[in-house]
């Protein structure tokens, strides 16, 4: 099959699609508690050396080919464009903005992925899935209208987030190409270990004067942001990249933002209003769409076809 063949995801996709969902709509908020006690740059050091420790300890117990040499160069890129860069973003804004609000302008990631699909692959994605998808992201901003006063330093924390999020979002679709055929734990534990080394070289260049201050809370961050939100969701989301299109993957941004929701009612007792209730079943909803787009327009064509 191409690598830009449309695709349905099967019931295991699904699996593993709710899986990344659940595990980074949790890593806003493991964030915004880690870099209340360690400097965001560290942090982000940390969590990414500490996965890839994790990932390479797995390649001891089973066979794995490493990448091929016109693949290293893409391992690099990677190492940059979508771990040491974004993450160092991410890490810096939430000391300024709330999860919440990182989550939200996080999740346009879907759209700049469908524009820039087309010109980086040529690959058209379904107009019924753009459509989608704007609806979702309408619904996102429903569900967060009361927290997008962004001014002063909190303003420069957005730019930051929308910096990370344009960088993903090219990422995924270079990836989709360069990286079809690397076993994902290899390729996800050299990017995390590359990118670990340029967070570290920030680190002692921009946070010198910061001291980490190792609390409960922010040990606890740390390990579920190592071990959950790099070592296991990175490996599913480059195993999902396999099997689905780029646009349809990066769908999972505009669920976090409800799964952050979700959590802090269930867990904090926050209260779920009724117009939240509708943003997120309308975000839900369209997300559904998205990602059954290209088989819908499989059917239309084909249907066409037997109708002339």
């Amino acid at each position: 099959m191409d690598q830009m063949t449309a695709s349905t995801p099967g019931r295991l996709q699904v699996l593993a699609y709710c899986f990344i969902c659940l595990v980074w709509g949790s890593t806003w908020l493991a964030i915004r508690i880690v870099v209340r006690d360690v400097p965001p740059l560290e942090a982000a050091a940390l969590r990414f050396i500490l996965a890839a420790a994790i990932l390479f300890s797995s390649v001891l117990f089973r066979k794995t080919k490493w990448p091929e040499k016109g693949q290293w160069n893409a391992i690099l890129v990677l190492s940059f464009t979508i771990m040491a860069i974004p993450y160092g973003l991410l890490f810096w804004a939430e000391q300024y903005i709330n999860s919440s609000v990182t989550a939200l302008l996080f999740a346009a990631t879907p759209l700049a992925v469908a524009l820039l699909t087309p010109i980086l692959t040529g690959h058209k994605v379904p107009r019924q899935a753009v459509f989608a998808m704007v609806i979702a992201f309408a619904g996102l901003l429903l569900l967060f209208y009361t927290g997008l006063g962004l001014t002063g330093r909190n303003f420069l924390g957005g730019i930051a987030v929308l910096i990370a999020m344009a960088l993903s979002s090219w990422s995924v679709v270079f990836a989709k190409s360069r990286l079809r055929h690397v076993d994902p734990v290899i390729s996800t534990g050299l990017q995390l270990a590359i990118g670990s080394v340029a967070l570290s070289w920030g680190t002692w260049a921009l946070e010198p004067h910061r001291h980490a201050v190792w609390s409960r809370p922010a040990i606890l961050g740390l390990a579920f942001l190592a071990t959950f939100g790099s070592a296991g969701a990175f490996v599913v989301y480059y195993w999902l990249l396999k099997h689905l299109q780029p646009y349809q993957l990066s769908t999972s941004s505009l669920v976090v933002p409800v799964i952050a929701v979700l959590e802090g009612s269930l867990l904090l007792r926050e209260p779920v209003p009724p117009a939240m209730i509708v943003a997120m079943v309308a975000v839900l909803g369209s997300v559904a769409v998205a990602l059954r787009a290209d088989q819908a327009e499989i059917g239309a064509r084909e249907g066409l076809k037997l109708s002339s």
